[in-house]
């Protein structure tokens, strides 16, 4: 009966994620950096619309030693780092193009306050994606940030809409 419950949870959560669009991290590494129990895992983040494209996002999670010797046990670390490749014929949908850019992907490190998040910015002149890393706080937002970026300068990209001018 537990695992039917347990399967059922999940199933259930994959639905929502996939009814709310949400895209998905893939766990592809986890890094131990202490007795703690503090890792830095490393996700790879699939661009929804941009086919060929995958980020790669570092991040710290507090283990739970860390978490009782300091307080403050609902909430990780705003530090992640970023690394965006082509990794295949790059496909652009139809993406947002002004300079705000457009949220990628969006992760919560807090209970309720503070999201890591990938946002998306095409540099037009530069014929280049930027995909940026940053922590999204109600208030106190943070500085912390990394950048990478995708040239498009090669022949195997297509856009569906055709290219901006």
């Amino acid at each position: 009966m537990k695992r039917f419950l347990t399967i059922a949870a999940l199933s259930a959560g994959l639905i929502l994620s996939a009814l709310a669009g949400t895209v998905q991290a893939e766990e592809v590494g986890k890094v131990g950096v202490d007795w703690l129990g503090n890792d830095i895992v490393i996700d790879a983040v699939q661009d929804p619309k941009v086919q060929g494209v995958t980020c790669h996002l570092a991040s710290f999670s507090r283990g739970m030693i860390d978490r009782l010797q300091k307080g403050n046990w609902f909430e990780d670390p705003s530090n992640a780092s970023i690394s965006c490749e082509q990794t295949g014929p790059i496909t652009i949908g139809d993406i947002k193009l002004g300079k705000g850019g457009e949220r990628v992907f969006s992760e919560r490190t807090s209970l309720i306050w503070k999201k890591l998040v990938i946002t998306r910015v095409y540099d037009q002149k530069n014929n280049t994606l930027v995909y940026l890393a940053h922590a999204s706080q109600v208030q106190d937002g943070s500085a912390k940030t990394s950048l990478s970026t995708v040239p498009l300068y090669r022949g195997d990209v297509m856009w569906e809409k055709g290219k901006p001018q």
